[in-house]
């Protein structure tokens, strides 16, 4: 085939159906279509079935050239857009991916043309490599990271150039951009939409001395995604205030807020927001909720399948407390949730108190914590108990007030669900002890308590076996950290007459916990090798994940 010129969708069908990814009958059909310069011939050959990204790596062997798949994560845009016009990655259909003092790694699906090659090492003064990517995401990846660049650099334009922030003053500024200008909406409305299509859970928006910074939290880990002067990075965080209807014009204290938007599929999503004031201005965090969370059941949540009769034994009952346990981001929130949808029937008045409202559900009422007015959750709890209540939802048990009144509530015939802080199932005991409430309280009240983490998934596409095991490999899908997704880990303890017995003033949470895993309690770790051994996850994830198991050696369960 010459050179500089355009793939034919007739010159790649004959090797295709060589190499079985086309029949002879869809290649027969292909074969009648008009030429079409507006789409490449891989994307005629896509919508008749076959994956895009796979025809984009056999023609990367077809042809001899390298293969790229286009992760936006790990390509610096601040860098690589102003290495080429738009204009000219347009009309030539190339990104650049990556720079170097002495390379320019360019994204190309016509691996024929090469005119522009000669031009660009020139003006850059750097040699080219060459990577054959999918057309579709060169041409999206084109139009939003030129638009994000054009929108930042004209936000940049309307301030002063940015200095040192002062650290008296918290960052404040008066050369502030205007949260409303469009170059900051657009910039706000990439952010969001780029978070949602990379599956992040949270979004930090963080103010440092010379540059502000994004990072996305995926499946755990944070990743670094985009930079901007510290201006600008101040007007966004005022944008999303505003848009969390917050105080944007207070800068000095914690703020809570708030925003309901929609992913780039339409469906709803909503952002619980948190302002922190650091020395360079104010931090912002963002929490993604899904609200499919609130349709997924046990299974998908990761309870085995005895975790989850243990678990539905104890919130049948018609009265006493349950606690579910772990630290923050340990999914506590969607157990809770995903109980409270299935206990909230037409039969039952179910409230919940919460700080703050994780996610907006129509089926229970909800209440929020207010502290401004006096509203804490110790408050909350005695305005519900006039409510007719049959089941309470706590937040968070943090203080003796709170962990009293929930106790009151159990005893007066409620069923209480709640979430401590403890690192394990029996540590909730000497938690709540530690708290003042009196060990025949507990006895009397306590119907279990769910401990949890949160675990890496192996990426399906790459994990090795090894031995009775998988471990981590990585490849283009996971971004080589050879992990996608998470699940839960759980160890539930019922409480029974023997586990009550052994409840006293300062109780030993050893005994406790060698008692519940005698009583058939899968800990932690345990449930984390089981997961290890059905080939979810990896040995070395679930060590990293879950804290030691004392009574017995899980290292042997993986074998």
């Amino acid at each position: 085939m010459p050179l500089d010129r355009r793939l034919e969708l007739h010159q790649l069908l004959p090797a295709l159906v060589d190499d079985g990814l086309v029949t002879p009958e869809v290649a027969q059909r292909l074969a009648t279509l008009p030429a079409s310069h507006s789409r490449h011939p891989l994307e005629c050959i896509a919508a008749e079935g076959p994956c895009l990204e796979t025809l984009t790596q056999w023609l990367a062997e077809h042809v001899g050239q390298a293969y790229l798949r286009i992760d936006p994560l790990k390509i610096d845009v601040a860098t690589i857009v102003p290495l080429m016009s738009y204009a000219f990655a347009q009309r030539h259909a190339i990104l650049a991916v990556a720079v170097d003092a002495q390379t320019v790694t360019v994204a190309s699906a016509q691996p024929y043309i090469t005119s522009w090659e000669a031009g660009l090492a020139q003006v850059l003064k750097r040699s080219i490599q060459r990577r054959v990517a999918n057309p579709q995401e060169i041409q999206r990846c084109i139009g939003e990271f030129y638009r994000l660049a054009k929108s930042v650099s004209g936000a940049e334009q309307k301030v002063a150039t940015p200095g040192t922030a002062d650290l008296l003053n918290l960052g404040a500024s008066d050369q502030e951009a205007d949260a409303n200008d469009a170059h900051i909406v657009n910039i706000v409305d990439w952010l969001l939409q780029y978070a949602f299509g990379q599956r992040a859970s949270d979004i930090h928006v963080e103010p440092c001395r010379d540059q502000g910074r994004v990072r996305f939290r995926i499946d755990g880990l944070l990743h670094d995604v985009y930079q901007f002067a510290p201006q600008v990075t101040m007007a966004v965080v005022s944008r999303l205030k505003s848009l969390g209807r917050m105080n944007v014009a207070d800068k000095r204290k914690p703020q809570d807020g708030r925003i309901k938007t929609k992913s780039p599929t339409g469906a709803e999503v909503e952002l619980r927001l948190s302002t922190l004031p650091t020395a360079f201005g104010e931090k912002l965090v963002m929490r993604i909720f899904d609200p499919q969370v609130l349709l997924r059941d046990f299974d998908q949540l990761g309870l085995s399948s005895d975790d989850q009769q243990r678990w539905q034994a104890m919130t049948r009952q018609a009265n006493g407390i349950i606690l579910v346990t772990g630290p923050t981001g340990s999914g506590k929130t969607s157990t809770l949730y995903t109980t409270l949808k299935q206990l909230a029937t037409r039969e039952v008045n179910l409230c919940t108190v919460e700080d703050p409202i994780e996610m907006v559900e129509p089926s229970f009422n909800q209440m929020q914590v207010q502290h401004s007015i006096g509203l804490t959750f110790a408050s909350g709890i005695r305005a519900l108990l006039r409510q007719d209540p049959d089941i309470i939802m706590i937040g968070e048990i943090r203080d003796q007030e709170t962990a009293e009144m929930a106790i009151q509530a159990a005893l007066t015939g409620h069923l209480v669900l709640s979430t401590l802080h403890t690192n394990d199932a029996p540590g909730a005991i000497s938690r709540l002890q530690e708290l003042g409430i009196a060990h025949y309280l507990i006895k009397a009240t306590l119907l279990g308590v769910m401990a949890q983490r949160l675990v890496r998934l192996l990426c399906p596409h790459c994990k090795r076996a090894m031995d009775d095991t998988h471990e981590a490999s990585g490849c283009v899908e996971c971004r080589h950290s050879g992990y996608r997704g998470r699940a839960g880990v759980y160890e539930v303890m019922v409480m029974t007459e023997h586990l009550k017995a052994l409840i006293t003033p300062g109780a030993d949470v050893h005994a406790l916990r060698q008692a519940a895993i005698a009583q058939g309690m899968c800990s932690l770790r345990m449930a984390g090798m089981h997961k290890v051994k059905a080939g979810l996850t990896s040995l070395a994830e679930v060590l990293r994940v879950t804290p030691g198991d004392s009574v017995t050696n899980p290292l042997l369960v993986a074998r």
